[in-house]
């Protein structure tokens, strides 16, 4: 591997584009001592309640807290909870001009954790398909800063709550293309076929399972699922991530296709949520940095051991990114 030391100070010269579902994660914290007389569940004693950035916002911040500029296009509802949120991404240092409103409510995660586990989420959500109206004044804002800044890369984070379709996809390609824009997409089950012609995506080893229609159960499985997805979505690249097993990289060579296992770099698993955020920002921020396909995996795989060490959304700072990488 090239310099990583270098590669990382990289970050800072970098500016990623993030468009797609914006998630407000609230946390409620507390402590179980009894259980209730109306029915058989803990009562809950709350002690704090925190507010996080999740989906795409959460992607945008893990870019910044690495050191890189960020943007971020996505829809929220007219309501508190993107005024939260709003605050939340100015607090970050993140731009959000790009950030529209629609009539349909901004998505919140409630999870309520008691000594350290959860107990219960519960979703407030429209997933409905934004209208044609949003769709332009998004593909405006891409053209936009496209143009009038200078973007390295772009990031489609999907969660399937409206934002991501066929048309977005296709407008994006369309702008980015002349450019010679890396895109990356973290993909959501049921969207595989949108995603043709993008340069990476990062399926976990479910969605690559389903989103392949192969059974993965071995490596062989895996290797024919990784190689069925590259080559019917003509993408540059296919990264898996496969929880303790670490990550799978599947990716063009001139007229071959060649794969790369990448064990773990996780001492400790507490919590995974974000990490798929974490991968996907810290591989398209490496790989916009100078970083060929298979470093820009080995940084990601770093920092999603850093982040599923802790509970909650986690980001990570480029000191912590270099001290376990050892540079």
């Amino acid at each position: 591997m090239k310099n990583r030391g270098k590669l990382i100070n990289n970050f800072s010269k970098t500016s990623i584009l993030v468009i797609g579902d914006l998630i407000l994660d609230r946390y409620i914290w507390g402590k179980v001592s009894r259980i209730s007389p109306e029915a058989p569940v803990p009562v809950v004693e709350v002690k704090r309640e925190d507010f996080l950035l999740g989906g795409a916002a959460n992607v945008a911040a893990n870019i910044v807290s690495l050191g890189g500029k960020v943007s971020v296009i996505g829809v929220t509802g007219n309501d508190r909870a993107r005024d939260v949120l709003m605050r939340l991404l100015e607090d970050k240092g993140i731009d959000s001009s790009g950030v529209l409103t629609d009539e349909r409510p901004t998505t919140v995660k409630t999870r309520v954790i008691a000594h350290a586990q959860q107990v219960v989420r519960f979703d407030k959500e429209d997933h409905s398909k934004i209208n044609s109206e949003l769709l332009k004044k998004i593909l405006a804002y891409v053209e936009h800063k496209i143009k009038k800044d200078h973007i390295d890369a772009v990031i489609i984070s999907d969660y399937k709550k409206g934002v991501v379709s066929r048309e977005l996809i296709k407008g994006i390609l369309k702008l980015t293309s002349p450019a010679g824009l890396f895109v990356s997409v973290d993909p959501k089950v049921g969207h595989f076929p949108f995603y043709r012609g993008v340069s990476v995506i990062t399926p976990n080893l479910k969605e690559a399972s389903e989103g392949s229609g192969i059974e993965i159960k071995d490596e062989a499985s895996l290797i024919k699922a990784g190689r069925k997805l590259l080559k019917g979505l003509s993408l540059e690249a296919v990264l898996i991530t496969r929880g303790e097993e670490g990550m799978s990289l599947f990716m063009r060579k001139k007229e071959h296709i060649e794969h790369y296992h990448i064990p773990t770099r996780a001492k400790k698993v507490f919590d995974v949520t974000g990490a798929g955020d974490t991968v996907i920002a810290t591989f398209t921020l490496a790989r916009a940095s100078g970083a060929s396909m298979i470093e820009a995996c080995e940084i990601a795989n770093y920092a999603a051991g850093i982040v599923v060490g802790e509970v909650g959304t986690a980001t990570v700072r480029p000191e912590q990114l270099k001290e376990v990488m050892g540079c």
